[in-house]
């Protein structure tokens, strides 16, 4: 995976685009420190960053097709580019490069902008039709590869981070509130919202075309389908189940062990990242695997002890990375740097350690196991949902309000996410400022949509849980800014087995029974992990990942943490109200409190690292 950047439109010569290019290039040089290249003639302008991981010597970037009429770059990894390269040679379309970008422009050739369809990987891809003066961008069907753009004065800018986009003089850096609301209310930012006004997310499975001298049109190439409550489907037997699953899950794992640098492991201690570990093993009998673990001091929250104990069962060559409270703190203006939104917890601070671990070690890809529990049932929302099966809301004026609420945004009057969202609405009012909500009466985000609710119509519960996870949690945060931004503020590529498309839509056929069987999360991935795995690892209870929060870093008394919530400060930024950060910072302070993740929110976090990227993005106060 690398960075692209650049921008269609404008008519400024040749030498302005260059040196645009240059300073876009600048800000995210970390996604590809090994070479740079770039296109431009009127009207265009592409950058690549690249970081070699396959074709070392050949797959500079940007990409041609025969004739030069189709430009294309690609960040990311196509793992069906050798069955493509095949089909498109018995064409009579020919390749000087075993680059996997060198697919794109001949594909696109034969199939146009649906050429998007054909792609099996994690990937961003810009491409540009000179004949036709059309851009089309795609960004793959989870979310893995991050692709923002914005239009404005006649001229699409576009980036693999939004730092990149910043840096072309026609773009205002303005905040959205309405981002500010999303990572407040949900676990993080929701494509296409982003924390810049004006700056779009391309969504998952999503490509944009945008003619020259014509509005960027969005268009959704491809969806999570699952079956509705009601449809007849055909049962299998549950070995069938397991077998398949099994057979799929090696099949991504081989996919994605496909590089010409070593591939690493993130080795959680818990049921995914050890399976995916155990099948790189099988895979790969005599090779020497490295391992990397994140761990806390605090023994409530450490898995060191699974993870050694893994470790010595895959034979590993394993590196811990102890984090300490005081160096979150010294990490946090890096880590909003580099996720260019606030979060409501500190561990992509430990994650940004992480990666910083693996690149000192002269590695550029891992394998994690990430994406298992948004289609495993494996968070604990799908036992609630077990649990409150056939509730119905109550009748006084609240539950009502509730009830008509999670109709409208989630299409179950009975269907409970991060909480009560009428009763959080207060509790936001409180914390921001007056002449914020004066301004924009539009910021709660729950009263703009979210997601197709047309696809959660019929739904079993763990379905509608599951597509609304892949949506609203993992793509943009887990995949976002707790994965490919901290991965690559360390230029190292993170590849997610669980995340494979045909995997996936495999998943959408097995029974809900075999996926949560009465309070069991996870059922049937166990089953298959039993034949590969510790059993003491197999049935383990679920450890979330957390870090320590802001009543930690109050403790600490950092002055860089206290200044930023200082009420002087709060005032002149204009966004939060001072007397109620206060009261937080007050009661967060005192002695022996603690948050009880994830049923409760660290609202002071994300005041804290909304703070950061105001003064990380240089973007603009609102005064007293």
């Amino acid at each position: 995976m690398c960075g692209l950047f650049g921008f269609v439109g404008g008519g400024e010569p040749s030498p302005v685009l260059e040196e645009r290019l240059r300073s876009m290039h600048r800000p995210i040089r970390h996604r590809g420190p090994d070479s740079f290249g770039t296109h431009v003639e009127p009207g265009i302008a592409f950058g690549f960053a690249r970081l070699a991981i396959n074709d070392l010597g050949g797959g500079q970037q940007p990409m041609y097709s025969e004739d030069g009429r189709v430009v294309a770059m690609t960040t990311g990894e196509i793992y069906n580019q050798r069955e493509l390269r095949a089909r498109l040679t018995a064409k009579g379309h020919v390749f000087k490069s075993s680059c996997d970008t060198e697919v794109v422009p001949h594909l696109y050739e034969e199939y146009g902008p649906d050429f998007v369809t054909h792609l099996d990987g994690q990937f961003a891809v810009v491409l540009y039709d000179r004949r036709e003066r059309l851009f089309v961008g795609a960004r793959d069907h989870f979310g893995v590869t991050p692709l923002f753009y914005t239009y404005t004065g006649g001229t699409l800018v576009f980036g693999s981070e939004i730092k990149a986009i910043l840096e072309h003089p026609s773009v205002v850096r303005a905040v959205d509130p309405v981002g500010l609301d999303q990572v407040f209310t949900l676990p993080g930012l929701v494509s296409p919202r982003t924390m810049f006004r004006g700056v779009r997310s391309v969504p998952p499975g999503t490509m944009v075309v945008h003619r020259l001298g014509e509005e960027p049109r969005e268009r959704q190439y491809w969806d999570l389908v699952y079956p509705r409550a009601d449809e007849e489907v055909e049962r299998h037997s549950d070995t069938y189940y397991a077998q398949r699953l099994e057979e799929l899950l090696v099949a991504s794992v081989e996919k994605r062990l496909q590089s010409d640098v070593g591939v690493g492991l993130y080795l959680s201690g818990g049921l995914d990242s050890s399976l995916v570990g155990a099948i790189m093993r099988r895979l790969m009998p005599q090779e020497e695997i490295l391992s990397f673990s994140a761990a806390f001091p605090e023994r409530e929250l450490s898995e060191a002890g699974h993870q050694r104990t893994m470790s010595r069962f895959l034979r590993t060559d394993h590196h811990e990375r102890f984090i300490h409270g005081d160096e979150i703190s010294e990490r946090l203006p890096d880590v909003i740097r580099h996720t260019e939104c606030p979060l409501k917890e500190s561990f992509d601070a430990a994650a940004m350690a992480l990666s910083e671990s693996v690149n000192e070690l002269g590695m550029r890809v891992v394998l994690t196991g990430q994406g298992a529990d948004e289609f495993f049932g494996g968070y604990i929302g799908y036992r609630f949902d077990q649990v409150r099966a056939g509730q119905k809301a109550g009748f006084d004026g609240d539950s009502l309000r509730e009830a008509e609420l999670r109709a409208r945004v989630w299409g179950d009057e009975n269907f409970f996410y991060e909480g009560d969202d009428v009763a959080f609405r207060t509790t936001k009012r409180r914390l921001y400022a007056p002449g914020l909500l004066a301004d924009h009466p539009d910021i709660d985000c729950l009263e703009h949509p979210l997601l197709d609710r047309e696809r959660l119509v019929g739904l079993h519960p763990l379905h509608r849980r599951s597509y609304i996870d892949l949506k609203v949690r993992l793509a943009d945060h887990l995949l976002g800014d707790h994965g490919d931004r901290m991965a690559f503020a360390n230029s190292v590529e993170s590849r997610h087995p669980f995340l494979d498309r045909e995997l996936v839509e495999f998943l959408t056929t097995v029974p809900t029974d075999l996926k949560v069987r009465g309070l069991e999360e996870k059922y049937l991935l166990k089953q298959v992990a039993r034949n590969w795995i510790p059993q003491e690892i197999v049935d383990r209870e679920k450890f979330g990942f957390t870090a320590p929060g802001s009543p930690y870093l109050l403790r600490q008394r950092d002055e860089r943490i206290t200044s930023l919530i200082d009420p002087e400060r709060i005032r002149a930024d204009g966004y939060f109200d001072a007397d109620e950060v206060s009261r937080l910072t007050a009661r967060y302070s005192e002695p022996g409190f603690r948050i009880n993740v994830p049923f409760e929110k660290d609202l002071l976090m994300t005041v804290i690292t909304f703070n950061l990227l105001l003064d990380e993005y240089e973007l603009p106060r609102r005064g007293n």
